[in-house]
């Protein structure tokens, strides 16, 4: 069991975020949190967004579980989660980060479903939706899986969005938080600002924006390869991403 090789299971030192600008220089390798998973967001993330926008025993959803970070840290602060992902590989990665005992730990519940169809969980249920989509093909999760976002490229990908913010507006209890990490694009040298695509369309499904948070990117690979060619073809190196907060 996990537990046997868990030496710290919090964060030192941790601090609420203040403002509107957040860096975390150093993944998080608290509980069983690890940085294998692909592109999966560090756990500092939902840590001050669940401290913040949500309450002690409160169901909380991540469609998008991928590595399970959220959804370890929901257990360890006392929120139960519903961890919703299309990928098999995602969710057994997710049983496996979750299995562990821990005092007062919230339950998580963990579904094969798509984002876009949500429908084993009930109108306005939910507490606070907490989650990192991919961003359209930049990562593909999987070979295979059709209805898998990660295989869209970007106008394709935005269009499917509809049916995510429709989702999880439905889902979503009124007077209620919806976070969600969204980067941006570059395509043939020009920026493609998919966040703020993704803003619009949750926007347009009646969320109202509570913050948009700038999140700074480190360690982000093939930095070699793109400082070299950001200097060769003149273009800055995308080093941040959005992190909407809505209210329904």
């Amino acid at each position: 069991m996990a537990e046997k090789k868990i030496k710290k299971w919090e964060p030192e030192s941790f601090e609420l975020e203040m403002n509107t600008v957040w860096s975390f220089p150093k993944r998080g390798d608290w509980a069983t949190h690890d940085a294998k998973w692909r592109g999966n967001w560090s756990p500092y993330i939902p840590r001050n967004l669940l401290l913040r926008y949500s309450q002690k025993g409160d169901l909380v959803l991540d469609q998008f579980a991928g590595g399970g970070t959220t959804l370890v840290e929901a257990k360890l602060l006392n929120r139960n989660i519903i961890g919703v992902d299309v990928n098999p590989v995602a969710l057994e990665r997710c049983e496996e980060k979750t299995d562990f005992e821990w005092e007062n730990a919230g339950k998580v519940y963990i579904y094969k479903g798509d984002a876009r169809n949500l429908d084993f969980i009930s109108d306005e249920s939910i507490d606070f939706i907490c989650t990192h989509p991919p961003y359209a093909n930049i990562i593909e999760y999987s070979e295979d899986i059709e209805e898998d976002l990660s295989h869209f490229k970007v106008p394709q990908f935005l269009e499917e969005m509809k049916s995510v913010a429709e989702e999880s507006y439905r889902a979503l209890k009124k007077d209620k938080f919806c976070a969600i990490l969204m980067g941006d694009t570059r395509q043939k040298g020009h920026v493609v600002p998919m966040s703020f695509e993704v803003m619009k369309i949750f926007e347009a499904q009646g969320f109202k924006l509570k913050e948009i948070i700038i999140k700074e990117q480190h360690n982000c690979k093939a930095t070699g390869y793109w400082k070299t060619n950001s200097v060769k073809y003149n273009f800055l190196l995308l080093a941040h991403e959005y992190l909407f907060v809505f209210r329904k």
